[in-house]
C-alpha cells in the first residue's frame, strides 16, 4: 500500500518548464538552456557530462578537465506546466530572452551564437 501512495504522491506534484544555468566557476563561462521538464534535471546533466554524452562538445571538454567541483547550476526561470498552452513556443520564448540578456557566447559561455 505505501508503494502505491507515494507513486500517486509523485504523479500528483507539480512539474516545471524553464530555464536553467550551468557556470564554470573557473572561467565564468555559461551554458543556458530550456527544458520541459526541470526534474531532477541537474542530476541527468551530470551524469551525461560524467559519461562523456554531452552534447555542448566545449563544456564537455571542460568537465572532464576540471571536474564536476568546478560548475554550478542554477534554474533562472520557472513556469508550472499546467499553465502553459504551447510548450514548445513558451520554453523558445523565455530561453531567447534569458539568451539575449546574459550573451553566453564566445568567452562568455558554451552557447552557440544565433544565425542571423
Amino acid at each position: 500500500m505505501k508503494r502505491k501512495d507515494l507513486l500517486e504522491e509523485y504523479k500528483q506534484m507539480k512539474t516545471y518548464m524553464g530555464v536553467i544555468r550551468v557556470t564554470n566557476k573557473m572561467n565564468g563561462k555559461m551554458y543556458i538552456n530550456s527544458y520541459p521538464n526541470l526534474k531532477n534535471k541537474w542530476l541527468t546533466i551530470k551524469a551525461q557530462l560524467d559519461m562523456g554524452r554531452f552534447a555542448n562538445a566545449q563544456l564537455q571538454k571542460d568537465w572532464r578537465e576540471l571536474g564536476p567541483e568546478a560548475f554550478t547550476y542554477e534554474v533562472l526561470e520557472q513556469k508550472e506546466t499546467d499553465k502553459v498552452t504551447d510548450m514548445r513556443w513558451e520554453l523558445k520564448q523565455i530561453l531567447k530572452a534569458w539568451l539575449e540578456k546574459l550573451q553566453p557566447y564566445g568567452d562568455r559561455g558554451y552557447n552557440k551564437p544565433p544565425t542571423k
